[in-house]
């Protein structure tokens, strides 16, 4: 059974094919702790080998356990197929991978997570990728850094630290007239944010963030739309449409719509190619794990958001406090932006620039009690850190100050206790 509801907190339990293990009726998801799958014949193996027909092969490739997840966030995502990871990063590096080759390049949202602009600047360029950025304040500078080679737009719905919501529709509407995609890293987002409904082809996750919850497991995603024409331009999309030589030539971008009855040529090729070789398979048991996540992650963001307000309205007024950063405290069009694609919450993280600079931002964060000092977003639980000195450390002065990281920003994950202990907790580290 699929459910037909639109609802995200129907989605997140029931979306997806699974409703009952079928040999013992098991309601729970179980964890198919198994390399391998006995194929029914040797035609049968061959079919599957020769993608003639799909199932389970090895769990490097897929797994049952993991295919309940990537169906349920395909599905709260409003996408027709997914392909999970080992972790958020691999994602990153998958959905540009998939796409680009030596001498391609990508035009990337100057608005990153450090890791992902280190990931850019220097792995995929060691790779012969070049990643150029634009500023989205302006979304026709994507269009100026495009020329034959560029593959794909990349970006992030909600980027810390800016926290400036990214122009999805106006950079979509640019890159399909030209037949680029626009994938959209929407770690920061799920439920509040459907980039898919404002034109993004391809979205991404940390899994380890909100949808996991808790802290305890790492896990990426990769979700297509199924919605974009791949064929606007043909030249545009090589390892579309162009022979594959590790699959006999089969051209995907004719193979897989005719397999499979649906236009995802880019997610099955993330799947048998990038997937195969790699190998950055996510694990049953992390797949099982944040499984239990995904089904609470529409009330945990309803609380997440909740808490947030009330904590940035406390710290508006704080005295300890020279600046806010929160998703709706940006002016003109990019304030708007919260309100044209947010729905439902404005989002848990915020930044704050304490008065002092560096010393004081340290210090706050050396006060806290209640909130966690860790390199994480997402988690249940409220958190904290001084990313300068920690998450963006690798990035030059100059990068820095282009994320919007400067030397006393502390940046703050809301979580899902009680807002007035929340907020105690960080007064009491302010007057520290």
């Amino acid at each position: 059974m699929t459910t037909t509801s639109k609802h995200p907190e129907t989605i997140s339990l029931h979306g997806g094919t699974y409703r009952r293990d079928e040999s013992t009726t098991a309601v729970a998801v179980p964890i198919y702790q198994t390399t391998s799958y006995q194929f029914n014949s040797a035609e049968h193996a061959e079919n599957l080998f020769g993608l003639k027909e799909f199932g389970n092969i090895y769990t490097r490739i897929g797994n049952p356990t993991t295919n309940v997840l990537e169906e349920r966030v395909a599905a709260l995502e409003g996408g027709v197929a997914a392909v999970c990871v080992s972790s958020g990063q691999a994602a990153s590096a998958f959905v540009v991978q998939n796409l680009c080759s030596t001498g391609d390049n990508i035009v990337a949202s100057t608005d990153l997570y450090g890791g992902t602009v280190n990931l850019f600047n220097n792995t995929l360029k060691s790779m012969g990728i070049e990643v150029r950025y634009a500023d989205p304040k302006d979304p026709e500078s994507f269009a100026k850094a495009t020329d034959k080679k560029t593959r794909l737009y990349y970006a992030e719905t909600l980027p810390n630290p800016s926290l400036r919501v990214f122009p999805i529709k106006e950079v979509s509407d640019i890159g399909r007239k030209l037949g680029i995609p626009l994938v959209m890293d929407n770690t920061a987002c799920p439920v509040i944010c459907k980039p898919i409904d404002h034109g993004a082809a391809i979205v991404m996750h940390s899994l380890t963030k909100f949808i996991g919850g808790h802290g305890t497991t790492i896990g990426g995603i990769i979700v297509d739309a199924g919605n974009f024409d791949w064929s606007i331009d043909k030249e545009r999309q090589p390892n579309i449409w162009q022979p594959d030589a590790s699959y006999h030539g089969a051209v995907w971008g004719d193979a897989v719509p005719v397999l499979t009855g649906a236009n995802i040529p880019y997610i099955i090729r993330a799947r048998v190619v990038l997937l195969r070789d790699l190998g950055s398979a996510i694990s049953p048991t992390s797949a099982w794990q944040i499984i239990q996540g995904l089904e609470t992650v529409t009330l945990r963001m309803k609380q997440h958001c909740e808490n947030a307000e009330k904590v940035k309205n406390f710290l508006l007024k704080h005295k300890k406090i020279e600046k806010v950063i929160y998703s709706t405290l940006h002016e003109g069009e990019i304030g708007e932006r919260t309100k044209k694609y947010f729905k439902g919450g404005n989002g848990a993280l915020m930044g704050i620039e304490v008065k002092g600079g560096k010393e004081a931002g340290k210090k706050f964060i050396d006060s806290l009690k209640l909130l966690y000092h860790v390199a994480n977003i997402g988690d249940a639980r409220s958190l904290a850190i001084h990313p300068a000195s920690t998450t963006h450390s690798q990035l030059s002065e100059k990068d820095l100050l282009a994320a919007g990281v400067t030397p006393g920003y502390v940046r703050l994950s809301i979580g899902i206790e009680h807002a007035d202990d929340i907020i105690a907790d960080i007064d009491q580290a302010l007057n520290a």
